[in-house]
């Protein structure tokens, strides 16, 4: 696989020259030991490369590559490494620009000669991916995901960036894609409508940008099975882990009998959890699970009717009382 993330399917061929790369295969090893794996000691102090079983002096002249501390008395309490900060692998350019403080001691004059030297010195195409970076943190926080699936999202998004594969689309449409992706892919499912709250897109319109991502780029999105949102509907509504586990087991009945063919993994999901709460004596009502799952209460009763009408061969084999079911 290409190290580039979200390589695509079908790659462009290059008709240009090709660029030279470094050979990263090279490695320094010691002439004496000749170890296949190099104990190789830099001492920065001396600025000598040392093998570090036998002393032998490998180079010289190394540059010391940390950060260069200037602690005296620090006055704000910033970070005092004059060799800036890291590089962030999602931006472009060499990131190495100087940057004007805006402490001054009050007088404003650094503020503003902050404000013109970041507006003469901005990089093209920058400033609108940190805009969109930052709205995929916030969006990702907003429903709790974690940073690696933000980190995923903005990668997909700098690389249809770069194709610029969804012209015409907006950056909220490509951006809600790309954080779909990334919870599909991580196997954190989140459901259409739970993104669509999210960014206030419609559902058509994630669904386009959704399929053109799939079908450009490789990604390892799997299949949203009822099962994965499980988990999380049933501790939102503080349930038990036992009616958790019978939900499930309804819900592979289900698909094992065929009782909901054709309905959606969250409405099935949605109507499991109804009928387990019940079979345990702790019975939510359909508005609320429609409000957690995002199901109308008319889909769960329908759905419900069904697995009502088929409870004998759902139930069988397992220790529940049938007269515990409301009937429909």
């Amino acid at each position: 696989m290409s190290n580039i993330p979200f390589p695509r399917l079908q790659p462009t061929v290059e008709t240009g020259p090709k660029q030279i790369q470094p050979d990263l295969n090279v490695r320094l090893i010691c002439p004496d030991c000749k170890n296949s794996v190099p104990n190789i000691i830099e001492e920065f102090a001396s600025g000598d490369l040392v093998c570090g079983d036998c002393g032998l002096v490998l180079g010289d002249r190394i540059i010391d590559t940390r950060s260069e501390w200037r602690t005296f008395a620090n006055d704000d309490g910033d970070d005092p490494s004059r060799v800036g900060a890291a590089a962030n692998p999602l931006l472009d350019g060499s990131q190495l620009d100087t940057v004007i403080s805006k402490r001054d001691g009050g007088s404003g004059t650094a503020r503003d000669l902050n404000k013109v030297h970041g507006r003469a010195n901005a990089v093209k195409g920058e400033k609108n991916l940190l805009q969109a970076y930052q709205e995929i943190t916030a969006m990702s926080d907003s429903i709790g995901l974690t940073r690696i699936i933000a980190d995923i999202a903005k990668q997909l998004y700098k690389r249809v960036e770069e194709e610029k594969l969804l012209r015409g689309k907006s950056t909220e449409s490509i951006i809600a894609a790309c954080i779909f992706i990334a919870c599909r892919q991580e196997n954190v499912p989140r459901t259409f409508k739970e993104i669509c709250v999210i960014t206030r897109v419609p559902k058509k319109e994630i669904g386009r940008c959704f399929k053109t991502l799939i079908r450009t780029f490789e990604t390892n999105v799997s299949t949203m099975t009822s099962e994965d949102l499980m988990s999380r509907f049933c501790s939102m509504l503080n349930l038990r882990m036992e009616i958790q586990k019978t939900a499930i087991v309804l819900t592979a009945k289900t698909k094992e009998l065929g009782t909901l063919a054709g309905k959606s993994p969250v409405s099935v999901a949605a109507a499991c959890i109804y009928m387990a709460s019940c079979l345990y004596n702790q019975p939510q009502s359909t508005k609320d699970v429609a409000q957690v799952t995002g199901v109308s209460e008319v889909t769960i009763k329908n759905s419900y009717k069904l697995l009502y009408n088929e409870k004998r061969r759902l139930l069988e084999g397992m220790k529940h009382n049938v007269d515990n079911l409301p009937s429909p």
